[in-house]
């Protein structure tokens, strides 16, 4: 796994908390994608109040904005624990929620099943007459591994059965429902594997990606599958013992040529979103020279962490407490990051996953 080592810090998970009203917390998205709000927090410190699509203005001939092309997959199914023969007609079907999280082989998925412990080794699922799941071993958090099996003659592999019987795991602070999956992908995804939305790269359509590209900025891929470690609350006190969760990243070649080439030649390196930015920051050595590499990483960036690679950010607005605040504000400064984002509720900002967004240059 790809790590980092983690700077000494004194400061607390306690120290990344803010008041935030429930209203502020988007439920849908705008809609067109790039007509979110855009605070823009300038290295002096002032904020500026824009559009998304305003961000154009923002970028230079020879910068580089590298995002992430993971594909969100329809990772939540429900499906009916399947009975032993003794129970055939005197026990009711046990529901089961199966929320896929990360692939380990081809079928061979880390799983989150609800209620777990209704499901023993070895114990089967079975999802309406077109996917079943064998219970193979419990691993950390409580996650299982299971093994999933389905008809090879009718489906080429498991993407799409998801596409027909799952919904969009979206977080659990939205309510609403979702009507379009594709709201819930970026313009640009491809490579299935996502467990939750590179939330950042919501906002582009692919005008605005073309603008951009005439104005002379490289838009090059990278990928990281988001994985739920992404909402998960840090509950250590101090946050040098949260344990980050590894997450799958890739770097190709050509990638890692275009945007070593443009940072030599003096042009700035924007990452659309933390994943993006984690990306950059795992692959990347001491000199900002990116690598291309395939792997997982866990690495942890708060205040005290050195950016090797990154220069400037584009990203949404997390939440308190959480490891994606603390990286922003490795970035941009704490005190600069709360006091922004005291502005941002104030000034009725949209906060999460379907929120507005914020550039930090």
């Amino acid at each position: 796994m790809i790590k980092n080592d983690l700077p000494k810090t004194d400061l607390s998970t306690k120290d990344f908390y803010y008041d935030l009203p429930s209203e502020r917390i988007a439920q849908t998205p705008i809609e067109p994608r790039d007509h979110s709000r855009l605070l823009v927090l300038k290295k002096d410190g002032s904020l500026e109040h824009k559009h998304f699509y305003d961000i154009i203005d923002y970028l230079n001939e020879g910068d580089t904005l590298v995002i992430n092309d993971s594909r969100v997959i329809p990772a939540r199914i429900w499906g009916e624990k399947v009975r032993e023969d003794n129970c055939e007609f005197t026990c009711a079907p046990s529901k089961i929620e199966t929320l896929l999280l990360k692939q380990r082989e081809q079928n061979r998925w880390e799983v989150l099943l609800r209620p777990a412990k209704k499901i023993k080794l070895g114990g089967k699922i079975r999802y309406g007459d077109i996917l079943e799941a064998t219970v193979l071993e419990v691993v950390e958090d409580g996650n299982r591994i299971v093994e999933f099996s389905y008809d090879k003659s009718k489906y080429t592999n498991i993407f799409e059965v998801l596409n027909i019987i799952g919904s969009m795991p979206l977080p659990p602070y939205i309510t609403e429902k979702l009507s379009d999956k594709e709201r819930y992908q970026t313009v640009y995804a491809k490579e299935n594997g996502s467990s939750a939305a590179p939330t950042a790269g919501l906002h582009f359509t692919k005008e605005l990606m073309e603008k951009i590209e005439k104005k002379g900025i490289k838009i090059v891929p990278v990928m990281l599958h988001v994985g739920l470690g992404t909402f998960r609350p840090v509950k250590a006190e101090k946050i040098t013992d949260h344990v980050m969760h590894a997450e799958f990243i890739s770097v190709s070649a050509e990638s890692a040529k275009i945007i070593n080439e443009r940072k030599k030649a003096g042009g700035r390196i924007i990452a659309v979103g933390t994943t993006s930015c984690r990306v950059l920051e795992s692959v990347a050595e001491e000199n900002g020279e990116i690598q291309a590499v395939s792997g997982e990483t866990g690495i942890f960036i708060y205040p005290g962490y050195k950016f090797k690679a990154v220069d400037t950010l584009i990203t949404n607005f997390h939440l308190p407490e959480s490891t994606l605040l603390m990286l922003v504000s490795a970035l941009a400064g704490k005190e600069r990051i709360m006091e922004a984002y005291k502005t941002a509720v104030k000034e009725g900002y949209r906060f999460f996953s379907f929120g507005d967004a914020m550039l930090i240059v």
